[in-house]
């Protein structure tokens, strides 16, 4: 399977996305600059976290304007996957490719530290490898990290599955103690109502060996594999 890394000036996490796909998975990463517009061959477009243009005006905002970002919201419409890590999830909501928006972290403080995590809809092509309510442990790292959505989309938002993963204790409990950055309803990981578009906070190619302390990010990227094969 082939996969896209997008890089804008300021991603810094395109290599580890590239190692783990390269390395891990075994399969076959390519880095895509943000001026390109050609997204032919490509199974699955990566979004990586990082500070891309520098967070100027805010986290995700210049980069949700350029060619590589146009090019990927006419994949996204042809149904191609596409996930969003950190930066990369801010990019998609800027970008209107998801609902929602991300804020500063309620306590005004970057954030970076492993993070428990309650799959909440293993019915995607990101999670099918995961078990209902399972509990994963994915490093988080971040300033804005703080999802919102007004009350209503979110109710249909729900209604629709489309909140997949949540900010929870190791027990698997969903309070305001183990939401890191204040999202609302502990929001950690959004899906579009397609369900080819993922965007997560948490870091899944940081938690996929065990020297790095968790392997619980390979259950994300290896159920895209999982549904593509």
């Amino acid at each position: 399977m082939k996969f896209g890394i997008a890089v804008y000036p300021g991603s810094n996490c395109d290599y580890d996305t590239y190692r783990v796909i390269r390395d891990v998975l075994d399969e076959e990463p390519q880095f895509i600059d943000y001026r390109e517009t050609n997204l032919k061959g490509f199974d699955c477009i990566i979004l990586p976290g990082g500070f891309s243009f520098g967070d100027y005006l805010r986290p995700g905002t210049l980069a949700a304007h350029t060619p590589l970002t146009s090019a990927v919201k006419e994949f996204a419409e042809k149904g191609g996957l596409v996930i969003g890590i950190c930066n990369g999830f801010q990019i998609l909501t800027e970008a209107h490719l998801l609902p929602g928006a991300l804020m500063p972290n309620i306590h005004g403080k970057f954030v970076c530290k492993p993070q428990y995590l309650k799959v909440e809809n293993n019915k995607t092509p990101f999670t099918n490898l995961c078990k209902e309510n399972q509990i994963l442990k994915i490093p988080i790292a971040h300033h804005d990290g703080n999802y919102y959505i007004d009350e209503d989309s979110l109710k249909k938002m729900e209604d629709k599955g489309q909140i997949v993963i949540r900010y929870c204790d190791k027990n698997g409990n969903i309070s305001e103690e183990a939401n890191p950055n204040g999202s609302v309803g502990n929001i950690a990981g959004i899906i579009n109502e397609r369900g080819n578009v993922f965007g997560l906070m948490p870091h899944p190619e940081r938690a996929s060996e065990s020297i790095l302390g968790s392997e619980d990010g390979k259950y994300i990227l290896e159920s895209i594999l999982n549904y593509l094969k």
